[in-house]
């Protein structure tokens, strides 16, 4: 299979890149970027050609598939692109600068029956099958995720400055890490409407124009939920303030960001697993069975479909607490 990806100076890159140059049956036949000096590294590890435009790139070399990653604010135009152009393909989260845009997109791929795969990897997370397997059939009462990532200097040193503007991404924490547990409070509650409830944004710690910590709360399913990210914790990359608390008729699930799983019967009887419970350790799984997935002949494990909901979801989390503007930097 011949892939390319787009948009390569996306500090997530590493995870599609990586994964996809040890299979033997793919071959990486192009990488593009806006600024080619972030490309060199990942085109000479390829030994393939690099571009400055993707739309030149998928024009000459006519890939089998495309990872698309990039600004959030260019991610619509390079779905419509892909789709027009009928090439299969996965878009890192959230795949649009808003909810009218993420929508757009899933409409078209729907229409025009184009693969469109979207990393909400936490769909790879072994905790949904811990639950399902020992709380089969227990009605969901609270759900609760704390995912604190490094902080917003990070995407300077990164280069990657655009993360944090408004403009250009859409949002902070609660769109860029947010996201993935909206999305994993859906699955868990067998897909049900959640209904926002509650939001508060805050950007007391940098002043920026996007949020550096954010929570929401949510209904659905017969479940309340509760949302709380940021960009405040003193760690590197992949390294999170990590919590997660699910509770169910007769059981009590309590995660940690040493990654261990507790599990508390009603009765108090306390067990624990170790399992893999943050998002980097599930992007190599995502990029080999979404391959095989197009192969096969199988839908994605989450669509452009699945990530509007989810986009929509957070933009109504964001109306209900906006920003004020004496709060932002000028």
């Amino acid at each position: 299979m011949r892939i390319v990806l787009i948009g390569v100076s996306h500090w997530h890159t590493p995870f599609y890149f990586d994964p996809a140059l040890a299979m033997k049956d793919v071959q990486i036949v192009g990488v593009s970027d806006p600024d080619v000096s972030r490309a060199g590294s990942y085109a000479t590890r390829a030994g393939c050609p690099v571009f400055v435009d993707y739309r030149e790139m998928c024009a000459r070399l006519r890939p089998d598939f495309a990872f698309a990653l990039g600004r959030h604010c260019d991610m619509a135009e390079e779905a419509r692109f892909l789709i027009d152009s009928r090439i299969p393909f996965a878009m890192e989260k959230p795949c649009a600068l808003n909810a009218t845009e993420a929508r757009d997109i899933a409409d078209r791929a729907a229409a025009a029956q184009v693969f469109a795969a979207v990393p909400l990897v936490f769909r790879y997370c072994p905790i949904i099958d811990t639950i399902r397997e020992i709380a089969d059939k227990e009605a969901l009462h609270y759900l609760m995720f704390k995912f604190v990532g490094g902080m917003v200097n990070r995407y300077h040193q990164q280069n990657v400055a655009w993360a944090i503007d408004r403009a250009q991404s859409g949002g902070g924490p609660l769109l860029n890490l947010g996201i993935h547990f909206v999305d994993l409070c859906r699955v868990l509650l067998n897909g049900a409407d959640l209904t926002v409830t509650g939001a508060m944004m805050s950007n007391y710690a940098e002043r920026l124009n996007v949020e550096d910590h954010a929570t929401m709360t949510m209904r659905g399913g017969g479940a309340a939920c509760m949302i709380e990210t940021g960009y405040l914790y003193p760690a590197p990359n992949s390294v999170f303030d990590m919590h997660y608390s699910i509770r169910t008729e007769g059981h009590y699930f309590s995660a940690h960001s040493d990654g261990m799983l507790e599990i508390v019967t009603n009765d108090r009887v306390r067990t624990t697993r170790e399992m893999k419970l943050t998002n980097v350790w599930f992007y190599p799984e995502f990029v080999r069975d979404t391959l095989a997935r197009l192969r096969d002949g199988r839908p994605p494990i989450a669509d452009l479909a699945d990530n509007a909901t989810a986009v929509e979801t957070i933009e109504t989390a964001y109306a209900m607490s906006p920003l004020r503007p004496e709060e932002s930097s000028p």
